[in-house]
């Protein structure tokens, strides 16, 4: 999200004329892909990590200005909340020690960061859901100061007319309530992957990662408390989908999307669906830049449609199309978003495998898997892994298999494969994927953990606060040694 935006820079009140420059840019975009404007494409992956700060009892730490001018690195930045971050991993090519490379630069930037921020009384902590929070630091007061944070919360609710509403009625505990912002969203951290592609293979790949969210939440859950009750395994997934709905009743009863969900078809290329964000979606950040698209290709210049990138980052699609210039280049991205933060970064490293692996398998397969199935199934396993984790039971060429049972016979032996044809080093391969498998083998994720470990507390007579503190302190502790997270004890 971080790009600073001033309310001084908004056209509020030229709708018409927004909505055609939108157009235009999708048109134009459509003719960049028609020119093969999209040349030298090399396979590059990158990482976004967002990261809790916390004190060393494992309770917020609402310090993230403070942590940023002493780390002063220019690839982190603030993330919604006051006790959030973001760090970006520089694109690198996928091939051969990429895997190690990237968790060695992970550990390098913690281990870096960790020395610098104890006087603050911080420390960084990888968790798709900080288990400590509580209701008033999820409020309006407690957002980042980049005015792009307040000024989305509030475009987002006068865009809904009414309060936000976050109701899970299906989980081992339920959660309800109702806020005036979308502050809560800070509780939420996840781990992004990148993945650039050329437009004539976006659709595949893109059909790819929606056919394959499900798996991957299944495996790798680490969000299961939100205000103190248990809800789902990866309650984010729930959260942010209710949370960032700014639609109103009539649009609610009319049947138009949400903001934040998996989709409701498979695709035929990149250009539809940066049209079907400007169709259905009003912007909440209407801008009018002076650069003009058609002129702009018109003199042979790669034009940077900052209008249509902005507006493309307040929808948040579970794979979402990225366009962006880099070195005066066009290029086409999917970043994955489906995955929370953490536990570890081996775990984190290992998740990215998965992924990369079983998407790149998926698209080499003849005849086009998700050409056999409905797209309901996709979204459906998406919720269904969500919920239940390692514990659920997913739909896989028309038939419904055990997860684990899925993932073991089938996903990762396919995602062995798609790695080993993308060229990644086959010692690397063994070793990320082969912490999915101990972890699906040991029924051991982040939120199986943690969960464990409070009923544990629990049971030897703590209150649930209490408890959910101990954890969330032991957690930290165990993360900070590097160990996978199904090599954590649980007394």
């Amino acid at each position: 999200m971080g790009e600073r935006i001033e309310a001084s820079a908004l056209v509020v009140g030229f709708d018409r004329e927004v909505q055609h420059r939108l157009r235009r840019c999708v048109a134009a975009m459509q003719r960049m892909v028609d020119g093969g404007w999209f040349i030298g494409h090399e396979d590059t992956i990158g990482m976004e990590v967002e990261l809790d700060l916390v004190d060393p009892l494992g309770r917020p730490r609402l310090v993230n200005d403070a942590v940023l001018a002493r780390l002063g690195r220019a690839d982190m930045q603030q993330e919604l909340g006051k006790f959030n971050v973001e760090l970006n991993l520089a694109p690198r090519r996928l091939q051969g020690r990429v895997l190690r490379d990237s968790e060695r630069d992970l550990v390098a930037v913690l281990d870096g960061c960790r020395a610098r921020i104890e006087g603050l009384g911080a420390r960084l902590l990888t968790v798709g859901m900080l288990p400590t929070l509580s209701a008033w630091q999820l409020t309006a007061e407690r957002i980042s100061t980049n005015p792009r944070y307040t000024l989305l919360s509030q475009r987002m609710r006068a865009a809904r007319r009414r309060p936000f509403l976050v109701r899970i009625a299906d989980g081992s505990e339920p959660v309800e309530f109702t806020t005036d912002s979308v502050a809560p969203n800070a509780a939420t951290t996840s781990l992004q992957l990148h993945l650039r592609v050329p437009p004539d293979r976006f659709a595949a790949y893109y059909n790819a990662a929606q056919m394959i969210a499900g798996a991957q939440v299944a495996v790798a859950t680490n969000s299961p408390y939100l205000l103190a009750r248990q809800a789902w395994q990866e309650t984010r997934i729930p959260l942010l989908e209710q949370l960032l709905d700014t639609r109103r009743r009539s649009e609610v009863q009319g049947r138009a999307p949400m903001r934040v969900r998996l989709g409701d078809r498979w695709v035929n290329g990149p250009v539809e669906l940066f049209d079907e964000i400007v169709r259905l979606y009003p912007p909440l950040f209407p801008m009018l830049e002076a650069e003009d698209p058609d002129t702009a290709i018109a003199a042979g210049c790669v034009p940077g449609l900052r209008e249509l990138r902005l507006h493309n980052g307040t929808v948040w699609p579970w794979n979402r199309p990225v366009y962006d210039v880099q070195d005066g280049r066009p290029q086409l991205r999917i970043e994955n978003r489906v995955l929370p933060s953490g536990p570890t970064v081996v775990d984190m490293v290992a998740n990215a495998a998965f992924y990369y692996g079983l998407v790149r398998a998926i698209i080499d397969s003849e005849p086009a898997p998700w050409s056999q199935i409905p797209f309901a199934a996709a979204e459906q396993n998406l919720h269904r892994a969500a919920r239940d984790g390692l514990a659920a039971r997913l739909w896989w060429e028309g038939v419904e298999h055990p997860v684990d049972q899925l993932t073991r016979k089938v996903l990762l032996p396919a995602a062995a494969a798609g790695l080993d044809a993308w060229g990644v080093d086959a010692d690397d391969r063994d070793r990320y994927l082969g912490v999915i498998e101990a972890r699906v083998r040991g029924a051991r994720t982040g939120a199986t953990w943690q969960i464990a470990a409070v009923g544990h507390l629990e049971e030897h007579g703590m209150e649930r606060i209490a408890a959910l503190r101990e954890m969330t302190r032991r957690y930290a502790e165990n993360a900070r040694t590097g160990t996978p997270v199904h090599e954590w004890p649980v007394p």
